[in-house]
């Protein structure tokens, strides 16, 4: 094995166990066992325990036997056989029922997070049918390469429960449905704090360039002239769509609340709701339905108090940004289709006459900026690039009929020049108008 597969196996332990406390799911496990009188363990994806000997739960006789035969060879069997089941297990996304080398029944549960299979509850071991002779003699073939001696494992099986196909399903999905809301619980709460940790780290390095800039201009009144020009960036590149540049302006406003307050946490929770405002008001401003903003904000105004750290306020006010520019989104998404519709409603109604680019615009009340970039971004062609296109499919369908000359065609669709007509109409169809009628 190399270093890098045995390193790739120790990191998917590891992470089960940074995931959820080791003595949380040993207690889990102890309890269903108590409940239930049956052992469970929690494997990596090769099948091994994440626990160790101490902490692992005692197995059955049967099994501490098996796997004492031959210096281990069968506790490789037994891990080989819990890798198998756990990918079963995890391509259904289901528990799965099987029965292991050396002949009893034990189910694995996939643990899934975030789509990754990081390891497998197993538990077991059980028989689901009273033994009957043939049983021994095929429980005696299993085994032949482990032992001659079947004595003591015969006897040990002899005293395994007996379950029935809705008990042993019963108590596969209760293990499969509590492990993994745990993990899920964990998996959230570390992805939490991984986030607290980058915005602490994000924001303590925009603090050391706030002073830096201070320290270079050392001017004591920029602090207020520099929060409002900010402030009017911030709001100015939310209406402009630019969300990019908006989310950076965001970050150094909070940055500036925290150094100025630095630890007077209510005057940084009072700094941060008015900075919340401003947003609320620019989102608004930028697309986002009033009743959506509404409850962003008044959702942000209840958390807030219960912070008790600037990291808290800080993770908190980056996700309300990112809520306010996704419902500018929804509703811009929205409004866009709606504002496309009647340019091109407007282009068929008109396109007979030299419109510009700013008639049109004005006709379904939007900025040349706004309405070029929308419809660019949704059709792939310039607005004025469109009226070309409506022309020219117009222009087709008159050279078909016959009786109407190229000057008259051209003249109908708003061309004071023949022959400029010709041109635009041989470089976007590849063929002149009158060699387009003759093949039509």
């Amino acid at each position: 094995m190399t270093d890098k597969s045995q390193q790739a196996k120790l990191s998917k332990r590891a992470q089960l166990l940074d995931i959820v406390d080791k003595e949380l799911l040993i207690k889990i496990l102890n309890a269903f066992t108590k409940a239930t009188d049956l052992t469970a363990n929690i494997v990596d994806i090769q099948g091994r325990s994440i626990f160790s000997r101490e902490d692992a739960q005692k197995s059955c006789r049967f099994c501490r036997i098996i796997w004492e035969k031959e210096k281990e060879k069968g506790l490789t069997r037994c891990m080989g056989a819990y890798e198998r089941a756990g990918k079963q297990a995890a391509i259904f996304g289901e528990p799965y029922i099987f029965r292991c080398p050396a002949g009893l029944i034990e189910w694995a549960a996939p643990i899934i997070i975030n789509g990754q299979h990081l390891g497998t509850i197993i538990c077991g071991q059980v028989l689901m049918w009273e033994p009957e002779e043939f049983f021994w003699i095929e429980l005696r073939q299993m085994n032949k390469e482990l032992t001659v001696d079947f004595y003591e494992l015969i006897d040990a099986a002899k005293k395994l429960k007996v379950l029935t196909v809705e008990k042993v399903q019963g108590a596969a999905d209760l293990l499969y449905v509590t492990a993994n809301n745990i993990m899920k619980y964990g998996y959230e709460n570390q992805k939490q704090k991984q986030e607290m940790a980058l915005q602490q780290s994000l924001l303590n390095e925009e603090i050391q360039n706030r002073k830096s800039l201070e320290e270079k201009l050392s001017i004591q009144s920029i602090s207020l002239n520099y929060s409002l020009e900010k402030e009017r960036d911030l709001v100015s590149k939310i209406k402009l769509g630019d969300f990019e540049g908006a989310k950076t302006i965001y970050q150094t406003l909070l940055a500036d609340i925290f150094l100025k307050e630095a630890a007077k946490l209510n005057k940084i929770k009072a700094r941060v709701l008015e900075l919340g405002v401003i947003l609320s008001r620019a989102s608004v401003d930028g697309g986002a339905d009033l009743n959506q903003a509404l409850d962003i904000s008044s959702t942000f105004l209840m958390n807030v108090g219960c912070y008790e750290t600037m990291e808290e306020i800080d993770l908190a006010a980056i996700k309300t940004f990112d809520l306010f520019l996704q419902a500018i989104k929804n509703n811009s998404n929205a409004s866009n289709r709606l504002a496309i519709r009647g340019i091109k409603d407007y282009i068929l109604e008109n396109y007979q006459e030299n419109t510009s680019l700013e008639e049109i615009c004005d006709a379904v009340f939007l900025s040349p900026n706004y309405a070029s970039k929308i419809f660019k971004d949704d059709q792939g062609m310039t607005i004025m690039e469109y009226v070309t296109k409506v022309k020219l499919e117009e222009a087709k369908r008159l050279l078909r009929m016959p009786g109407i000359s190229v000057e008259d065609i051209a003249e109908k669709l708003g061309y004071s020049d023949p022959s400029y007509f010709t041109k635009v109409f041989r470089r976007k169809i590849g063929m002149t108008p009158t060699q387009y009628r003759k093949q039509s």
